[in-house]
């Protein structure tokens, strides 16, 4: 007879919360924040070299 205790206590749970880390390894996101940043880098570097 099989075991069937061990493949359910093996199956992670379902409704566990996902961290930081899953929201930034969504393109959507990271691409927002590229954008973002690539404006406050080309903002800080007219201010710094042509003003």
């Amino acid at each position: 007879m099989l075991d069937t205790t061990t493949q359910s206590e093996a199956a992670p749970p379902k409704d566990e919360p996902r961290g930081c880390l899953f929201a930034l390894s969504q393109p959507p996101l990271m691409i927002f924040l590229a954008v973002i940043g690539s404006l406050l880098l080309m903002a800080a570097l007219h201010d710094l070299l042509l003003l």
